[in-house]
């Protein structure tokens, strides 16, 4: 009885303090084609965490459009950490709330980015349409599959890799603007996330290219068979780095800081690196990109940073709400 007591009084000056008895479990809430890295970083994770520590671990994920990830997260989704394909989807839980750091970036090496990736074009087997760059897909008669850009950093990539091309053409935001309109202008089915463009593509044979990430087209030769598809890299496109964050908010309450952060360790570390590199993702580790560098063909990019004066500016012009992108949709 004795004990007892002392137990229920120890909890409720936890309970009193605000203090958190920490889980066992992490919850990763990422973007829409990430699911299978993780479901291999997952496991991997959770070995050396448990020789490490002595603690097992179990990691939960939830995946979709990036957007709709991290208005979740805003909504009360108890992420302990989380990890994007745009730097946006992780600033915009720092401005509401503070539930990440504002100075999330120097948390982690290479701007809390442990890889990226780049857009490339998916085509059907001979490439029937001859497509081999931008321009192509602004061709009357053409369909082009992306995911909504105003849902999915996937789709967000894609229109700014185009309207980039087309500044870097004309050196003209009119003529730009013009350019990424009759691009749209193309897409049949604007889909709500990544996967759900590569569904449409893959199995519901609609549209002659699919503009995606460079890892997303590999993953589809494994699941829907090898030789059904080409894959183009055009004359420059977009690099998409990935970033990651964890939620200070929900780890401090739930008591789970430590492991969070040695989760998104794990990423830049050179296991993770490896698995990130076997997924066609671009690793930062230059020995480990070095020795994956024949899946990587080179290929000249550009950054929304070196290009389109960084995410904050192009959001405003292009994506919020009565921006350049909502005008071109009213228009088709």
């Amino acid at each position: 009885m004795k004990s007892f007591s002392k137990l229920l009084s120890f909890l409720l000056a936890i309970a009193l303090s605000g203090g958190a008895i920490a889980q066992n479990s992490l919850l990763n809430v990422s973007y829409d084609v990430s699911r299978e890295l993780y479901k291999d970083i997952n496991p991997a994770f959770v070995d050396a965490w448990k020789a490490k520590s002595g603690e097992t671990l179990i990691i939960k994920q939830s995946h979709g459009g990036s957007s709709k990830q991290a208005g979740a997260i805003i909504a009360g989704l108890q992420a302990d950490v989380i990890t994007m394909n745009q730097a946006p989807d992780i600033d915009i839980l720092a401005e509401r709330g503070g539930l990440v750091k504002k100075d999330w970036r120097k948390a982690f090496p290479f701007d809390a980015s442990p890889y990226s990736s780049v857009s490339i074009f998916l085509v059907r087997k001979g490439n029937p349409k001859g497509i081999k760059d931008w321009d192509d897909l602004t061709r009357q008669g053409l369909q082009v599959i992306v995911p909504n850009p105003k849902l999915t950093g996937n789709g967000r990539y894609t229109y700014l890799a185009a309207y980039g091309y087309a500044m870097q053409k004309y050196k003209s935001d009119a003529q730009a603007t013009d350019f990424v309109a009759k691009l749209f202008a193309n897409v049949p089915v604007l889909d709500g996330g990544g996967r759900g463009a590569t569904t449409t593509f893959s199995q519901r044979g609609i549209g002659d290219v699919l503009v995606t990430f460079e890892n997303e087209a590999h993953l589809i030769e494994q699941e829907v068979g090898a030789g059904k598809f080409d894959v183009i890299y055009p004359s420059i496109t977009i690099e998409a780095p990935a970033p990651v964050a964890v939620v200070e908010t929900v780890t401090a309450k739930r008591g789970t800081r430590k492991q969070a952060q040695a989760y998104l360790d794990f990423l830049f570390s050179n296991a993770g690196q490896e698995i990130i590199a076997k997924h066609h993702l671009r690793p930062r580790n230059p020995a480990i990109f070095k020795k994956y560098a024949k899946q990587f063909p080179k290929v000249k990019t550009f950054t929304v940073e070196s290009q389109l004066g960084g995410w904050a500016k192009a959001h405003k012009q292009h994506f919020a709400d009565g921006g350049v992108y909502d005008q071109i949709v009213r228009k088709r």
